[in-house]
């Protein structure tokens, strides 16, 4: 006995989902980066001096890639410390609080699930 199963619809199918899932995860990716940024800029340690790594604090977002960071020249060293200072983590706490779960819950929304 032969069984022959023809998949061309199966994977038009999946064609179609595919691109479906590759665009809600730049979606997802894109509001994810935007609310870690925001959290950053609102729990760092400084605000409340001149406001200038508040203003520094910036974000690129890829297809799947993210980064935020500070271009205060400074921003680093208040997230990690110096041996003359003590670390004021802000991006960590942020990133830790928000990825993955608003991520998964964009892809949620996105997707209908």
């Amino acid at each position: 006995m032969n069984i022959k199963v023809d998949t061309t619809e199966v994977t038009k199918g999946l064609k179609r989902y595919e691109a479906k899932v590759a665009s809600a995860a730049q979606e997802a990716m894109k509001e994810t980066v935007v609310i870690i940024a925001n959290e950053v800029i609102n729990i760092h340690p400084w605000k409340t001096r001149t406001g200038n790594n508040s203003r520094s604090i910036a974000y690129t977002v890829g297809k799947l890639t993210g980064s935020v960071f500070s271009t205060s020249g400074y921003g680093g060293f208040l997230e990690t410390g110096t041996r003359f200072m003590a670390a004021y983590p802000y991006f960590k706490p942020a990133l830790d609080r928000n990825f993955p779960s608003k991520f998964i819950a964009a892809m949620k929304v996105y997707l209908k699930w």
